[in-house]
């Protein structure tokens, strides 16, 4: 792979995060949501084929600790999910036009490194393509190599819209953890046994949920 990637992940407003999530999180689900992204966005930092990860959010608490972590923070413009990608996209092509630009979902916390990367390698030989979820109707990752325009199609069943968009599925083994969002309980304990990042993990405990693993980023 003869470029880097800026990779765009989009973060709600914390009081719309993980709604589906607050009968089993009770008090602890905007937590969840900031830790979430935390493991998510720290797994991404430390994969050596991106360059830096663009955070588009509307909110200071998600933004704060964001960009403590070493995310770039630009605002949502509050027009719905792939508007903020677009957005975050644009400045990740003012900051680097040779890069490739991603579109990573923002709850993957069991997410790893060398799955990501594994991810990007692939992506490199196309236009587009995309990740499906592991329902197979969703996305968690869309790219488009450098010069390429970028159109994400989230929401709903995008897994379909980015396949009309003429996007490549990439169907690889062994990226669990890059598939695996999580947007119910049953997709937390999904998560929970391929094992959540740290931010996560220690949020799971006061959940009452035994980490299977407690990894540091620099094992992911």
């Amino acid at each position: 792979m003869s470029f880097r990637w800026s990779l765009v992940i989009p973060v709600k407003t914390l009081v719309a995060a993980k709604t589906r999530l607050a009968a089993a999180t009770g008090p602890h689900r905007t937590a969840l949501a900031v830790a979430v992204a935390s493991d998510t966005l720290s797994a991404a930092l430390i994969c050596p084929a991106v360059a830096r990860v663009i955070v588009v959010t509307a909110d200071p608490a998600a933004a704060g600790p964001l960009a403590a972590l070493g995310a770039v923070v630009v605002p949502d413009p509050d027009r719905g999910l792939n508007t903020a990608l677009r957005a975050g996209a644009a400045h990740a092509v003012r900051l680097a036009p040779g890069d490739g630009i991603g579109a990573l979902q923002a709850d993957l916390p069991a997410l790893r490194a060398a799955e990501l990367a594994r991810v990007l390698e692939a992506a490199a030989d196309f236009d587009q393509s995309f990740v499906a979820d592991a329902q197979e109707v969703g996305t968690t990752f869309y790219g488009v190599r450098p010069g390429v325009p970028f159109a994400p199609r989230f929401g709903g069943e995008s897994k379909a819209k980015h396949l009309a968009g003429g996007a490549k599925e990439l169907s690889l083994d062994g990226i669990d953890s890059v598939r695996r969002d999580v947007d119910t309980p049953d997709d937390l304990r999904a998560a929970l046994a391929l094992g959540l990042g740290p931010h996560t993990a220690e949020v799971a405990e006061l959940l009452g949920l035994s980490p299977a693993s407690g990894q540091a980023a620099s094992d992911r």
